[in-house]
């Protein structure tokens, strides 16, 4: 899950990203969602996320998850 901007690329791109390493992509935040990814400017997403305690990461804890992921 994505919301806000991303500074190095876009939210389609991450989300391609994410579901090339094997990831599912939700468009809402759920107890079930494992993580939010947070950009700039994030919005509602991010405040649903908090409330439910669902675990919030910017894009550089994302982009090194990925490419740890990707070395695996």
């Amino acid at each position: 899950m994505f919301t806000g901007e991303m500074e190095s690329m876009t939210r389609n791109e991450a989300e391609k990203l994410a579901k090339r390493l094997g990831a599912v992509c939700s468009s809402s935040v759920s107890k079930k969602t494992s993580f939010v990814v947070a950009g700039r400017d994030a919005g509602s997403k991010l405040s649903k996320a908090v409330s439910l305690g669902v675990k919030v990461v910017d894009e550089e804890e994302f982009l090194e998850m990925a490419r740890v992921a990707d070395e695996a």
